[in-house]
């Protein structure tokens, strides 16, 4: 995603700028996965920690570590 202002993505952050909790991002992007892949809930939960294990702002999550 492009970084238009601040450290992170618009998706990301809240509506202040702060970086979501690791939660609610986490089950947004699966959620997102979901709608638009569809499959199985465990796939793309795993998909979504694999792919944020790929961004700066929760490559070093413990939840994403212990996926990898």
């Amino acid at each position: 995603m492009p970084i238009e202002n601040g450290r992170y993505c618009q998706y990301c952050v809240d509506e202040t700028g702060a970086l979501q909790d690791f939660d609610t991002r986490f089950e947004r992007m699966v959620s997102w996965q979901l709608r638009e892949n569809g499959g199985e809930r465990a796939d793309a939960e795993r998909e979504t920690l694999a792919y944020m294990a790929t961004l700066p702002a929760w490559r070093d999550h413990p939840r994403v570590k212990a996926a990898r």
